[in-house]
């Protein structure tokens, strides 16, 4: 079974729901997966991505997520878990717990805040692949974690059978995805490749992306999946007619400087499901007034609400 057939085309990263006092609220996560699934906003779920908050969670809480991401979702969708740490101890461990629910695939996330050499980043992911027996998707993400996984590298990488992709964060380097392409062609034809930046969905689509990590999908399901078949039938303009309001939304979420969305994309979440979600967890400062008029505004110009 290929990629796309058993996980489809739009990967969705779960917000993570918290109560008032910056509890994850499980109760929530459930629900908003009910939402997610029977408005067939996407084809997988991921647990604990950086939409997710991944690094402001606790092992334990990640964990959590998992558990109930699987039982939630019941088998009527692929549950993917994001299981990057900082080490790869920790990274061994908890992608053991993911197995142990049952999970059949990883996104891992390049080690943050050390700013390993591409050796080190090599030997990370060798090393949890022959640590456990799950697949696993790299996710490069240079903006946050500092280094980025270089198309050698990857090359590397694809060479062992239980990394059978990437995602990557492609608004950094448009044309990277190309890069990546033409590295591990003659190594694993059927490596995967997918965009995780939701405002290059039209320009890495044309480079062969396979698909899009997509946080804008809580909103914009049916837009993506619907500028995929219009893309596959060769309706360019109407692709592009669909990404545009898709774009000026995820533009506003990053008002400020904001590099995480997640402040803004919460509350605007909350707005189109009626889902309470809480504020994202500190460091991230919540969204002002101001902001949320901006793209509330945006929200309702489009339809949304």
């Amino acid at each position: 079974m290929t990629f796309t057939k058993k996980y489809g085309k739009i990967l969705l990263p779960l917000i993570t729901p918290y109560t008032e006092n910056e509890e994850v609220d499980y109760h929530r996560y459930a629900e908003l997966i009910e939402y997610l699934i029977e408005n067939d906003l996407c084809d997988s779920l991921i647990v604990t991505g950086t939409t997710g908050e991944a690094s402001l969670l606790t092992f334990e809480e990640r964990v959590g997520l998992m558990r109930t991401a699987v039982e939630a979702s019941a088998g009527r969708k692929p549950v993917i878990a994001g299981t990057g740490c900082a080490s790869t101890k920790e990274t061994i461990e908890l992608t053991r717990e993911a197995e142990a629910l049952g999970i059949d695939l990883v996104m891992v996330v390049c080690p943050y805040y050390n700013k390993p050499t591409q050796e080190g980043i090599y030997q990370h992911y060798k090393n949890l692949a022959e640590s456990t027996d799950i697949q696993i998707l790299l996710y490069n993400i240079p903006i946050f974690v500092g280094v980025n996984i270089e198309a050698q590298t990857v090359k590397e990488l694809a060479k062992i059978d239980r990394i059978i992709g990437i995602k990557d964060e492609a608004g950094i380097n448009p044309t990277q995805v190309t890069d990546y392409f033409l590295a591990v062609k003659d190594v694993n034809p059927d490596f995967v490749v997918f965009n995780g930046d939701d405002i290059m969905l039209l320009p890495t689509i044309v480079q062969g992306a396979m698909g899009l990590v997509s946080g804008g999908a809580h909103i914009f399901g049916h837009e993506i999946r619907a500028i995929f078949e219009a893309f596959d039938k060769g309706e360019n303009e109407k692709a592009k007619e669909l990404f545009t309001p898709i774009y000026r939304f995820c533009k506003s979420t990053g008002q400020n400087g904001r590099i995480l969305p997640n402040s803004i994309l919460r509350p605007a979440i909350e707005l189109v499901t009626g889902i309470k979600l809480g504020p994202a967890r500190g460091p991230l400062a919540p969204a002002t007034k101001e902001e949320m008029e901006v793209t509330a505004g945006i929200l309702k110009e489009i339809g949304k609400l």
